[in-house]
């Protein structure tokens, strides 16, 4: 019954396999053709080489000896040509079908929410886009079209060996039995190698991008020996996948070779009694060893390409599995302000990443426009998932979330998103220039708004300090440049942007002091005339904010500006006296 079922769902994924190249009919029609003219073709050649023998050749007819010589040049160039055609066809149809597949994927992922890459490794993204894509290829140019040419190609040589002698036939495949048993026993055993040779690429691709990211932690803390060993044993059970694949492999091909070698033998026995017996042409002995060997290659090969296409199922399973799967945040909204003034409404608002645990309870504050808000709080209190349901980047589970009045599910997702800008604790850089990092490939922002930016919130000197100045090409990540450069690069990047409502989610909490004042003085620019929200552990840089909200495991429990909540006596005034205790202490000593 499981395997019924098995087979079925493999039917299902083949026929959405096949479905991939709707946008090239026309190409995969035409491969079909020639795959069908190629079948054709192939037994002449053995057919025209026994009449060559039988009537030219022992009758010592020199001039049709010339003539069948012609034709059969010709007959192998046709068919080269064909060949060579129907392989790039085929080849050009799978390299298609795998960038429209890619950029699919790609856009599915760009377009999930964050929950999606809060629980997915890299590696596993990276794998479905390139490795597991590439093996869909590989079941367009070397399994599906390539297989029906293989079984038209059986269908016609058998067809022809019957009509030429059906007992030398009969006689030719006395051993396909056995060779269908020993294909079958191949497939299954490659198929289970292949599913687990998938797997442990997976777990290569997500532990080396995760370590290779990490690597200063690892060498930080001296632990690359046994970051080494999870690696040689990922790399090992990697290594175990292929070699049980080889070993099927090593197997199959040899007995193959001795089940050929078995039926021409068979038939070069039978037929040297028949011509004795002088019923039967010395032609027929050579025509018949092309005939098997037209016979053998085809069946070798199905059984390497039926595998070729259990990879692509296997493969295709998991990246259709990826794209069913519906992680995008639903963009059912319209509207689309030219302008957003920046009043922001939390209205009962309850949010957790799962189940419901929730890591909001019931939160409600309204921060009117132009004005700055700040979140403080313990670790863990809420204040990145406060800011995160702004851009609508996870939904909540209740209540409202409202900007200048309107539903945030009201906004079209792109047009919501294009009037915020955030700048993070953790800054990422593109490898590129420093101009590409700041307008993203923007071609509406210029390079006189760009500069304007940097000067404006002091990042233009240390840009024109670096060799190239703006085309100063970053590295990975921003790892030539200072965490304070990169900061400040994400401080213009937020501002060439015109942001209607600017987020700085702790973005002086890793700096020295020196760069702090330097930041400090452009987050102040930043702020003015905007609708601002900042989070902040250090108490000193939120002190001139107009509100500032207190969360505690997720509960509002004051709301004010910092002289209203120093006179509550409560949470915040115990975060600020607490703070400034282990300043003055510090300084002290």
């Amino acid at each position: 019954m499981s395997e019924s079922k098995s087979e079925g769902a493999d039917n299902n994924l083949l026929k959405r396999i096949i479905k991939l190249a709707d946008p090239y009919l026309g190409w995969f029609y035409g491969s079909i053709v020639l795959s069908l003219v190629l079948a054709a073709l192939a037994p002449l050649r053995p057919y025209l080489v026994r009449i060559t023998v039988d009537k030219y050749i022992t009758n010592f007819n020199m001039g049709m000896l010339q003539y069948m010589c012609v034709l059969l040049v010709i007959l192998l160039v046709t068919e080269s040509i064909l060949r060579y055609v129907f392989n790039y066809i085929t080849a050009w149809l799978g390299q298609n079908i795998i960038k429209d597949m890619r950029l699919r994927v790609f856009n599915h992922i760009l377009g999930s929410r964050l929950t999606y890459f809060d629980t997915t490794p890299i590696g596993i993204s990276t794998t479905r886009t390139i490795n597991d894509i590439e093996a869909i290829n590989d079941t367009f140019s070397e399994g599906l079209i390539t297989i029906l040419a293989d079984i038209l190609t059986i269908v016609v040589v058998l067809s022809f060996m019957f009509f030429t002698n059906w007992k030398l036939t009969l006689v030719s495949v006395a051993t396909l039995p056995l060779l269908l048993f020993v294909t079958r026993w191949f497939q299954e055993g490659v198929k289970k190698s292949f599913q687990e040779e998938r797997t442990q690429i997976g777990r290569m691709s997500a532990f080396l991008q995760e370590h290779i990211t990490g690597m200063r932690i690892i060498q930080l803390f001296n632990v690359e020996q046994k970051e080494m060993k999870k690696f040689s044993s990922i790399n090992n059970s990697l290594k175990q996948a292929n070699i049980s694949g080889i070993w099927y492999y090593s197997l199959f091909f040899p007995a193959v070779e001795i089940l050929l070698a078995a039926s021409i033998g068979l038939m070069v026995w039978m037929a040297s009694r028949q011509i004795l017996n002088q019923t039967a042409d010395v032609g027929v002995i050579m025509a018949f060893i092309l005939y098997i060997n037209m016979l053998f290659r085809p069946l070798r090969f199905i059984a390497d390409k039926v595998n070729t296409i259990q990879r692509g199922l296997v493969a295709s399973e998991r990246v259709f599995k990826l794209i069913d799967k519906d992680d995008s945040i639903p963009n059912t909204g319209s509207y689309k302000p030219a302008t957003i003034k920046g009043r922001i409404e939390f209205d009962k608002v309850w949010f957790a990443y799962s189940d419901e645990n929730y890591v909001l309870k019931d939160v409600s504050f309204t921060l009117p426009e132009g004005e700055t808000l700040a979140i403080v709080g313990a670790t863990g209190s809420g204040k990145s998932s406060t800011i995160s349901l702004l851009g609508r980047f996870y939904e909540i589970n209740k209540g409202t979330i409202k900007i200048d009045g309107v539903d945030l599910k009201d906004y079209e997702l792109n047009a919501l998103r294009s009037k915020m800008s955030t700048v993070l604790q953790d800054v990422f850089l593109f490898a590129g220039s420093v101009m590409e990092n700041i307008t993203l490939r923007n071609d509406n922002i210029s390079r006189e708004q760009v500069i304007s930016a940097s000067k404006m919130v002091g990042a233009h000197d240390f840009i024109m300090r670096l060799p190239g100045g703006y085309d100063y090409q970053v590295m990975e990540r921003g790892a030539t440049l200072s965490m304070g450069q990169r900061q400040l690069i994400s401080f213009v990047r937020a501002l060439v942007f015109n942001p209607s409502i600017l987020i700085l989610d702790e973005a002086t909490s890793s700096i020295d002091s020196e760069s702090e004042s330097v930041i400090q003085t452009a987050i102040e620019k930043l702020v003015k005339g905007r609708s601002s929200i900042v989070i902040a552990h250090r108490l000193s840089t939120i002190r001139h904010a107009h509100k500032i909200m207190v969360l505690d495991k997720g509960e509002l429990k004051e709301f004010g500006s910092h002289e209203e909540l120093m006179r509550l006596n409560g949470h915040y005034r115990h975060l600020h006296d607490m703070q400034f205790k282990k300043q003055e202490s510090a300084v002290a000593e």
